[in-house]
């Protein structure tokens, strides 16, 4: 499974209508992460495979989704993305989602999965 690429209107339909709740509620069955990044951005490109490789390790397990900030910008201001690539981790339940900015190498990635999303 690769990489889902998002628009608002997915966003709203699959992860959070955050039109019309401000308190947050995912919609997803399973754990996500969500890259905001651009086309421009070198340390977004660095990280985009592993993304990638990621998606199929946990096939199943974690849906990963990818966020254009250039094309999205309503998106990256309701999350205050001042710097890319950032990183929105989305446990499921009633655990607030966390962000992180700047390009995480894979094992981190990796650590944040097994520790806070499975």
């Amino acid at each position: 499974m690769a990489t889902i690429n998002l628009t608002a209107e997915q966003f709203k339909a699959d992860i959070f209508d955050y039109t019309a709740s401000k308190e947050w509620k995912y919609k997803g069955d399973k754990p996500a992460i969500i890259d905001f990044y651009a086309d421009w951005c070198g340390p977004c490109k660095a990280v985009a495979p592993i993304l990638e490789e990621l998606s199929e390790e946990y096939a199943g397990k974690v849906n990963i989704y990818k966020i254009d900030t250039e094309v999205e910008q309503e998106l990256s201001a309701v999350f205050g993305i001042r710097s890319i690539p950032s990183m929105l981790f989305i446990p499921t339940g009633d655990k607030q989602p966390m962000m992180q900015a700047g390009a995480l190498p894979k094992n981190s990635l990796k650590e944040v999965i097994e520790k806070e999303l499975i």
